[in-house]
């Protein structure tokens, strides 16, 4: 049986949806007011709620994760090397090109995935001028180290947390760490409303700052004090996400529940990411094989029997055909041996809250006869 879209089959994560009812309720409202964006009533109501569950500060709402970043890095006007992992979906090196600096790939520890702070701190320059991690799958960096190395050289640090929602390391948000974080609420996220992103800063300033960046640099009905972008969050976002804030406990609880199944019954058979978190989302359940033949035996097998796997991520951005071409010279001198070996071997297996467990059965099954 070849994969296909449809009915029975497993895709790798499914996007959480209220009941259509809830989202109606505030739909009316949307249509009673007719405000649908521009800092509604809703947008308000989901950045107080979230500063509230993720226990942070000034949390910013916007339209997307990609373009969080991208205010991320344009509020401090940096010229540039961006030290960053290759481990990563393609927006975290591409928003780095796309602000005009360059990308400067750091190996990743085999264990956690994440970027390794003594590579870090090997291919740091005069050049450089910031630091831009990621919690790959929501697993905390070694966020003490990359801090003392960022104080040590003057960087700034910015951590891409678009996997790591609820994320907490040592009982404190990871999101309060490096001098900005962003989230990604993409339709695949743990939480999501549809598309969106936030942005969290610790120092007040700043924070009003990226407001205006957000909004076209607009301060009042007269003045345009910077110039902006349109990165606002809508209404229909909003209510989204306050729809899926209220049982978002209950659907992380869920995918632990999978997530350890998992782990519990291909224990002999893969290997798993080391978590350091104190408090995980279970957003993603990555398996890596012994190597490249039986990682792509296992990709084809579940495929064959109706599961779609993703081998996330593969390749490394850093391996990009238009990457490639015009940056041959940084490939060869960022020895990647680590991020591409794990690249090679990987897999995200299927998680979702209402993944069925005879389906976690299935996709373990497959797995167990690779050879």
């Amino acid at each position: 049986m070849s994969f296909r879209e449809g009915k029975g089959a497993i895709t790798v994560t499914k996007s959480d949806l209220p009941p259509l009812g809830k989202y109606v309720q505030y739909l009316e409202k949307i249509w009673s007011s007719r405000w649908l964006t521009n800092n509604g009533e809703f947008v308000v109501l989901l950045e107080k709620k979230l500063t509230e569950y993720l226990k942070v500060k000034n949390l910013l709402l916007v339209s997307n994760g990609t373009l969080a970043l991208q205010l991320v890095l344009k509020a401090f006007k940096l010229k540039g090397e961006v030290i960053t992992t290759p481990f990563t979906f393609a927006a975290t090196t591409n928003v780095i090109m796309w602000e005009g600096l360059k990308p400067v790939f750091a190996d990743i520890d085999p264990y956690t995935f994440n970027i390794d702070p003594k590579d870090v701190e090997r291919k740091i320059t005069d050049k450089t001028v910031a630091i831009l991690a990621v919690h790959v799958y929501g697993n905390p960096c070694y966020v003490d180290e990359l801090e003392k190395i960022a104080h040590k050289h003057s960087l700034k640090l910015f951590y891409d947390s678009a996997h790591a929602f609820g994320v907490e390391y040592e009982n404190q948000s990871i999101l309060n760490y490096g001098d900005l974080s962003t989230l990604s609420f993409h339709a695949t996220k743990v939480f999501n409303t549809i598309e969106g992103g936030a942005i969290i800063a610790k120092d007040e300033d700043l924070a009003e700052k990226l407001r205006l960046l957000r909004n076209h640099g607009i301060k009042s009905e007269h003045e345009v004090v910077v110039p902006g972008i349109n990165a606002k969050m809508n209404e229909f976002q909003a209510v989204m996400g306050l729809c899926n804030l209220e049982d978002i406990d209950e659907k992380i609880q869920k995918r632990k529940k999978i997530y350890e199944y998992y782990t519990k019954e291909l224990f002999n058979h893969v290997k798993f990411q080391k978590i350091i978190a104190s408090k995980h989302n279970y957003g993603y359940m990555p398996v890596y094989f012994e190597n490249i033949k039986k990682r792509d035996r296992a990709y084809s097998e579940l495929i064959e029997n109706g599961i779609k796997p993703r081998k996330y991520f593969f390749p490394l951005t850093a391996n990009f055909d238009y990457f490639k071409k015009s940056r041959a010279d940084l490939i060869k001198i960022c020895n990647l041996e680590k991020a591409s070996d794990i690249s090679n071997r990987i897999l995200c297996l299927p998680i979702y809250p209402d993944l069925e467990m005879e389906n976690v059965d299935r996709a373990i099954n497959v797995i167990k006869k690779i050879r």
